[in-house]
């Protein structure tokens, strides 16, 4: 009977039991990730511990607002409304259309597949990605997250995070996706100084063993990074490719961009 009352609107947002109905939602709203765009209403359950007549009954007013939305199978899948919501934040989708025409042509001009990326916490949020579609890559994927440590992009993002950020990523657990992963703290540390210091950062077969990327910060007007954008290719072809160079000056041509357009709000 509490949860029905928080619910209604005229109720004060103050009070325990609303936040906690608050954070089911946002609980519920959170499975949506990875593999799992589309959930039944058990899919939710498990997912968020709660019982399945509490997740039926918040997904209901989920759905009914839109952030929600209820496919011809059954299924639950994340709504317009969110989108609509996401679209106004400058971070992500003002900083992808801005950014979108520099990618693209490091895309054409390299051949090779090209990433945008902002941090968000511990971790970074793939908001753009040029890829040929005769290549087949599982990651990333736009809207979705990933650890820093082992991309150039998320390495160039870490390397330039405020130091309590470091400190929380080097102290917790890193996942070691090939033999050349860096997951020695003390010698991520190290590399993170040498990214900060050079301005780039290369990743050589740390996420897969055919991939090698290299990254450069974007800076927003205040000189703070507010995204990094990547190259990625195969080591066969890293011999004599200025890559370096290239992604450098696209960073900063979005940049620029992004200072004519008056972005200067954009980092955290």
């Amino acid at each position: 009977m509490g949860d029905v009352v928080v619910e209604r609107a005229d109720v004060a947002p103050d009070d325990g039991a609303s936040r906690s109905v608050i954070d089911r939602a946002f609980a519920i709203l959170g499975t949506f990730r990875g593999a799992r765009l589309r959930q039944s209403l058990s899919d939710i359950s498990r997912g968020t511990g709660l019982p399945i007549a509490t997740c039926f009954r918040i997904v209901q007013r989920l759905t009914a607002w839109g952030a929600l939305e209820r496919d011809t199978e059954g299924k639950y899948r994340i709504g317009l409304r969110l989108w609509e919501a996401a679209a106004l934040a400058p971070r992500s989708v003002g900083l992808q259309r801005l950014a979108r025409p520099y990618l693209q042509d490091l895309y054409e001009t390299t051949g090779y597949a090209t990433h945008l990326a902002i941090r968000e916490g511990t971790e970074l949020v793939s908001i753009e990605r040029f890829q040929s579609p005769r290549r087949s890559a599982r990651r990333p994927v736009v809207g979705h997250r990933y650890p820093m440590h082992a991309t150039a992009i998320g390495q160039v993002l870490l390397a330039n995070a405020p130091r309590e950020v470091q400190e929380e990523v080097l102290s917790g657990a890193l996942e070691s996706f090939t033999t050349r992963t860096v997951t020695d703290p003390h010698v991520l540390d190290r590399l993170l100084s040498s990214v900060h210091h050079n301005g780039y950062a290369v990743s050589d077969r740390e996420v897969d063993n055919v991939h090698v990327s290299v990254a450069a910060p974007v800076r927003g007007p205040d000189g703070t990074v507010v995204a990094a954008v990547s190259v990625a290719l195969t080591r066969q072809d890293v011999d004599g490719k200025n890559m370096v160079h290239l992604v450098r000056v696209t960073a900063t041509s979005i940049a620029r961009a992004l200072a004519a357009a008056g972005f200067g709000e954009i980092s955290e």
